[in-house]
């Protein structure tokens, strides 16, 4: 495929955007957003040169002569590239694209020719799609591929060049007929090309009838390019992607979605977001919001999942995984030429820690803006208490301005829950309405089939799929018609207590809205006082309590024993609670009636610190119940030099920039807003509000926090009543049913359960 790659580029461009690949005694290939030297001379330095001659950064070719430009520092810096290349810089900016650059041999003096970076909006003619042709095998959910796998993995031709690895499989035609059939893609950094292995996503939409395609990222798998994370470059291939597929034969209607849980969701947006039009539909689950909080939730590094999955992103490219090594020992010359630009891999995890504030270009990564103007329509699934990605996602559920339909799946959970098998129908339906333009009718072969298998994952006892809903309709148009009326939003609440089986995926109740919080929804305020409760009305004297930092706190998760688990019906849950004076709690009376309270909130904290300047706080909210156990609901973050905010309402807009940072005051009460995380938790009659303020740590799953070097154990007051009214924010929800009885403990998924033990509060 890379021999075919140059006759695609031409048939793509203008006579004017001939000059993709630049030739000087070396190559250059821009690329969106990037530029790639290639076919230099090993260990040779290269200046990337603006426009107007300024040197802008110095990259030292591999052993291979290859140098890649993505990044540019505030100053001239010289950067030895290879395999983990590091970037001493936080401060610098992305490659514009659009713009004019060239590239200088710094030992030889030679230059290249003026090349154009390509920006995102720079899109090859329709010809450029059209001139490729996919093929694909027949793969059975219930048989297995007709063929040998390793046969059928083809390369697509991106816009710069570079070729991806797919794998493309046709459903059972027994079950579905010939084709042509629905068409869906999954995209990302792991190993969905993989010949002999389908990733879930791919899996699952196979068994439903869909053509599906299984492609990887550039820079993994054996796809070419150089790997970034969730970069402008990925998002330009999501778009060429899915023009390329949707005028395959074998596609139905020339229209494709995307499917995929966590890298696969959260790269259905990033694609989404840049309106390909023959893309119809996606149905992202699990994903996050903004990729730099992530790694740094309310300012503060998250030395846990987020830091160990990007390691993991590292190792796996190149040659890091079995199957492509294996790939290129068996004769893929294509995926061999490919891997040989991973030699310039950033070292991410390096990188992502200078950025202690967040660079302007994060927009381009920033899941909130770039929601906005997707015009496909979008099933969005997500928990709340997420082991992995977090309750980012709910801020997604009103962002999606343009898109021609929005339904959104919300409940407590973990982070493999958007394929429990009621989302699964449920997104099924939705690209049956807004894919395949048909009335849905699940194959009466998978409704048996796969409802014994979705139970065995889940640990359901039983499962039947629900019944097919419009059968009844005269048409499409009618059944469209009836979809739509339904509330759009629907939300579970204690799932993992509605079945025989503790923790499988089965709600107790759950509501339809038409937003999240839904309409009648009011603000209840909880005011901390001096003697630990969190009262309604605001206390009528001030006080104030004290407590240490915990040193240990941030390495620390709830998994017992056996770490962490991702599928397991109940975890191994170790709980551990902060030692006597390490935390602050406030209680509420036991609630009068059953009550639902819901976030996102915001806890307005008022803190003293005496001795240090920078201040890390975790605020957790949980439940005590009335039989003496305490469940974990929500916890947020913050650096509180990052204090900064703008306020609507419960909603909380921070910047994390540089320029709002302040350090605290010593001595001097602070005041901060931190944001507590959507989620929604009902609460009995005879049940408490807990409110713990803390050092980050011991309360979540996966994510682990990186304290502040301090140089013993400091101590911290936070206020209550007076001049400085520690107080909590939350949602009330009104007419929830909410079932008879607490559920066991534990059996809420994604919530920790544990025997209540009260805190005593240090008072000053």
């Amino acid at each position: 495929m890379r021999f075919l790659a140059p006759f695609l580029l031409l048939a793509a461009c203008s006579p004017t955007e001939l000059d993709l690949v630049v030739r000087a005694d070396f190559t250059v290939r821009p690329g969106v957003e990037t530029a790639t030297v290639l076919d230099g001379r090993p260990f040779t330095p290269y200046t990337l040169l603006s426009e107007d001659g300024e040197r802008l950064i110095t990259v030292t070719s591999d052993d291979l002569g290859q140098a890649h430009f993505a990044y540019v520092p505030s100053s001239l810096v010289t950067v030895q590239s290879g395999e983990g290349t590091e970037f001493p810089f936080a401060d610098g900016e992305v490659l514009a694209g659009g713009r004019y650059y060239e590239v200088v041999d710094e030992e030889r003096g030679e230059t290249s020719a003026p090349f154009r970076v390509l920006a995102l909006r720079d899109v090859p003619r329709p010809e450029f799609y059209r001139a490729q042709r996919v093929e694909g095998m027949e793969w059975s959910p219930i048989e297995g591929p007709k063929g040998e796998p390793q046969e059928y993995l083809t390369y697509l031709v991106m816009r710069d060049g570079v070729t991806l690895s797919a794998m493309v499989r046709y459903p059972d035609h027994r079950l579905y007929g010939e084709g042509p059939w629905p068409t869906v893609v999954e995209y990302s950094g792991y190993s969905p090309s993989r010949p002999d292995r389908a990733d879930t996503g791919t899996m699952i939409a196979n068994a439903l009838g869909y053509a599906t395609v299984s492609v990887n990222m550039r820079g993994t798998g054996c796809s070419g390019g150089v790997f970034d994370v969730f970069n402008r470059a990925q998002h330009a291939d999501g778009y060429d992607i899915v023009e390329t597929i949707a005028r395959q034969p074998w596609v139905l209607g020339g229209r494709v979605g995307m499917v995929g849980l966590s890298y696969p969701g959260i790269s259905q947006l990033y694609v989404a977001s840049t309106n390909p039009s023959s893309l119809a539909a996606i149905v992202p689950k699990s994903v996050i919001a903004d990729a730099w909080e992530m790694q740094w939730p309310g300012g503060i590094y998250n030395v846990g999942f987020t830091e160990q999955w990007v390691d993991e992103r590292e190792r796996q490219t190149g040659t890091g995984q079995g199957w492509v090594r294996r790939r290129i020992e068996a004769g893929d010359e294509e995926c061999e030429h490919n891997v040989r630009l991973s030699r310039q891999n950033f070292n991410f995890e390096s990188f992502f820690r200078q950025l202690e504030f967040r660079p302007p270009n994060s927009d381009d990564r920033d899941l909130r803006q770039l929601s906005e103007p997707i015009e496909a329509a979008v099933y969005l699934s997500g928990q709340w208490q997420d082991e992995q990605t977090g309750a980012q996602f709910a801020e997604l559920v009103h962002r999606f301005h343009s898109a021609r339909y929005v339904r959104a799946f919300l409940a407590n959970g973990r982070h493999p829950d958007g394929y429990a098998p009621d989302v699964v129908f449920g997104w099924f339906e939705f690209l049956e309405l807004y894919l395949a333009e048909r009335i849905p009718r699940l194959n009466g072969a998978i409704r048996v089939a796969a409802a014994g298998q979705f139970a065995s994952s889940f640990g359901i006892e039983s499962y039947r799929f629900p019944a097919d809903r419009f059968d009844d309709a005269d048409d499409y148009a009618q059944a469209l018609a009836r979809y739509e009326s339904e509330p759009p939003i629907t939300v579970l609440f204690e799932n993992g207590a509605g079945s025989q089986v503790d923790g499988a995926p089965v709600a107790r109740s759950e509501i339809q809205t038409t937003s999240w919080p839904p309409p009648g929804s009011m603000t209840r305020t909880f005011h901390a006082t001096r003697d630990g409760q969190l009262a309604d009305d605001p206390p009528s004297q001030g006080g104030v309590h004290r407590w240490s930092h915990d040193p240990h706190a941030g390495s620390i998760d709830f998994f017992g024993p056996r770490g962490y688990e991702l599928l397991p019906t109940l975890w191994d849950e170790d709980w551990t609670r902060f030692a006597p004076g390490d935390a602050v709690s406030y209680l509420t009376a036991p609630m009068s009636d059953d009550v639902v309270l819901a976030g996102p909130g915001v806890v307005e904290l008022y803190v003293r610190s005496p001795e240090v300047d920078d201040v890390h706080v975790q605020v957790t909210l949980t439940e005590v119940r009335a039989d003496g156990h305490e469940v974990y609901v929500q916890s947020g973050w913050l650096r509180l030099g990052h204090r900064a905010a703008s306020r609507d309402g419960l909603r909380v807009e921070r910047w994390f920039d540089e320029r709002d940072f302040a350090p605290v005051e010593l001595g001097a009460w602070t005041r901060a807003d931190v944001e507590i995380p959507a989620f929604a938790h009902p609460f009995r009659q005879g049940s408490r509000l807990r409110m713990v303020v803390s050092s980050p740590g011991r309360d979540h799953g996966t994510w682990l926090f990186e304290p502040p070097p301090y140089d013993g154990i400091p101590r911290f007051d936070l206020g209550v009543g007076g001049g400085h009214p520690t107080q909590l924010g939350l949602v009330q929800i009104p007419g929830v049913p909410i079932a008879e009885g607490l559920p066991p403990c534990p059996s809420l998924r994604g919530q920790p359960c544990r025997v209540y033990e009260p805190i005593d509060n240090v008072s000053d």
